[in-house]
C-alpha cells in the first residue's frame, strides 16, 4: 500500500475579464457620431436612471444607476441613448465562445464580466498572462471592443486586479505579491464590502487592506457576523472559491420606472405586460425556470412593496408569469397613492443539471 503523501492541487490561475464600458463602448461602435463623446445608455426622462456610462462620461462623475437628471445636471453635453439588450446579449454570446476556446471553467457574472480558470493550459501558450493577452486580442479583432483583465491565483484577486489598469489594460498579481497588493487597496474596493459595510468599517477605522488585517477573527464575527471569514481571508490574500460554471441562477427579472405616477389598474396592467415582456426575456435567455414570481411597486412617496405567488413546479411560460402578475397588480387594487415603478421577478429558479470538470495541469502566472 502507497502510503506516500498525496501531490497538492495545481495552483489555480484565474483570469477576471471585464468589458470596458461596455453598453456604452457598443453603441459608439454602432454609431460613429457618438465615439469621442460622453455618452449614457438610459433615457433622459425625469424618472430615467443611467445604465451605463462611456469613460468621456465617467469624467464628469456620470455612472450608472445614476439619475438621469443629475447626470444631465453634471455633464450637459450627455448624449442619451436607448439600451438594446438583445444587441448585448449577441456580443456577449461572442465573448463568450471566444472564453470557450480557452477553458471549459468559466463563471459568467454578467453580459460584460466572467472568471476563467485556466490553469490547464489548453493551448500550450505557458501562462495565464498569454492566454489574458490572447482572449483580449480576439476580442477587439471580433467585436471590435477592449476588455480589461485581472490575472492572479484567486477570484478574489482576479477581480480586483481586473479594475487596476482600466480601460484595456491587464493586471497580473502571483501569490508573492497577492498579500501586500490587497494591504494597499482602499476596502471599499473590495468585492462583497458595499456602502454600508464600507461605511461601518470607516467608523471602526477600517480604511484599507492592511486595517483589516490587523483585526481579529472574533473582532470580525462580532462586528460583520457570517462575513467575517471571507474579509479575515481576503485580507490576507486569500480565497479558496472555485469558478463555478454552474453558478445558481437567484432570479430574473425586470422593472420599469414611470415617467409620471399611475392610479388605475388598466394603465398599470399596460405597464405590467411590458415589464413581463422583459422580464420573461431575460428568462428565456438563461434557459431558467422557477417557483416564484414577484411584483415589486414602488409608490410615488417611495414606499416600496413586493407581493408574491409560488407554484410547485415553477412558472414553465411567459403566460403563467403575467397572470400571475395580474393578480397579484389587482389585489393591491384600487391605489390611493400614485405608482412610479413596477417590476416583475423570477425566483426559487430550478437548476439544470450540468457536469463538473476539474483541471489537471498548470502554468505560470
Amino acid at each position: 500500500m502507497d502510503s506516500s503523501p498525496a501531490e497538492p492541487p495545481p495552483q489555480r490561475k484565474i483570469i477576471h475579464i471585464d468589458m470596458d464600458a461596455f453598453f456604452a463602448s457598443v453603441e459608439q461602435r454602432d454609431d460613429p457620431r457618438l465615439r469621442g463623446k460622453p455618452v449614457a445608455v438610459g433615457f433622459a426622462a425625469a424618472r430615467g436612471v443611467v445604465a451605463a456610462a462611456s469613460y468621456e462620461a465617467r469624467r464628469f462623475g456620470v455612472k450608472s444607476a445614476m439619475p438621469s437628471v443629475t447626470a444631465l445636471r453634471r455633464c450637459p453635453d450627455l448624449i442619451f441613448v436607448p439600451p438594446r439588450f438583445e444587441v448585448y446579449h449577441i456580443v456577449s454570446q461572442q465573448i463568450r465562445a471566444i472564453f470557450a476556446d480557452y477553458t471549459n471553467l468559466i463563471e459568467p457574472l454578467s453580459l460584460d464580466e466572467a472568471y476563467l480558470d485556466v490553469t490547464e493550459d489548453r493551448h500550450g501558450l505557458g501562462s495565464a498572462r498569454a492566454i489574458a493577452e490572447e482572449i483580449r486580442a480576439r476580442i477587439r479583432t471580433d467585436t471590435g471592443l477592449t476588455a480589461s483583465a485581472g490575472v492572479s491565483y484567486n477570484k478574489f484577486i482576479a477581480k480586483l486586479a481586473s479594475d487596476q489598469n482600466k480601460p484595456d489594460g491587464i493586471c497580473v498579481i502571483p501569490p508573492s505579491k497577492g498579500a501586500s497588493f490587497v494591504a494597499g487597496l482602499p476596502v471599499r474596493r473590495f468585492h462583497g464590502v458595499g456602502p454600508v459595510t464600507a461605511a461601518k468599517m470607516e467608523q471602526l477605522g477600517i480604511l484599507t487592506g492592511a486595517d483589516l488585517r490587523e483585526r481579529s477573527i472574533k473582532f470580525l464575527q462580532r462586528h460583520f457576523g457570517s462575513s467575517a471569514s471571507y474579509l479575515y481571508g481576503a485580507a490576507r490574500g486569500d480565497d479558496l472559491r472555485p469558478v463555478r460554471p454552474d453558478r445558481p441562477l437567484k432570479s430574473v427579472g425586470a422593472e420599469r420606472t414611470l415617467d409620471h405616477d399611475i392610479t388605475e389598474i388598466d394603465d398599470l396592467i399596460a405597464v405590467l405586460e411590458r415589464v413581463v415582456d422583459a422580464a420573461w426575456e431575460r428568462v428565456d435567455r438563461h434557459g431558467a425556470r422557477g417557483r416564484t414570481a414577484t411584483l415589486k411597486i414602488r409608490y410615488a412617496d417611495f414606499r416600496q412593496i413586493t407581493r408574491s405567488r409560488s407554484i410547485p413546479g415553477g412558472f414553465s411560460d411567459r403566460k403563467a408569469f403575467a397572470d400571475a402578475g395580474r393578480e397579484l397588480l389587482r389585489a393591491i387594487c384600487p391605489v390611493e397613492r400614485g405608482i412610479r415603478l413596477v417590476g416583475m421577478t423570477l425566483s426559487g429558479i430550478i437548476p439544470a443539471n450540468c457536469e463538473d470538470q476539474t483541471p489537471q495541469t498548470s502554468l505560470p502566472l
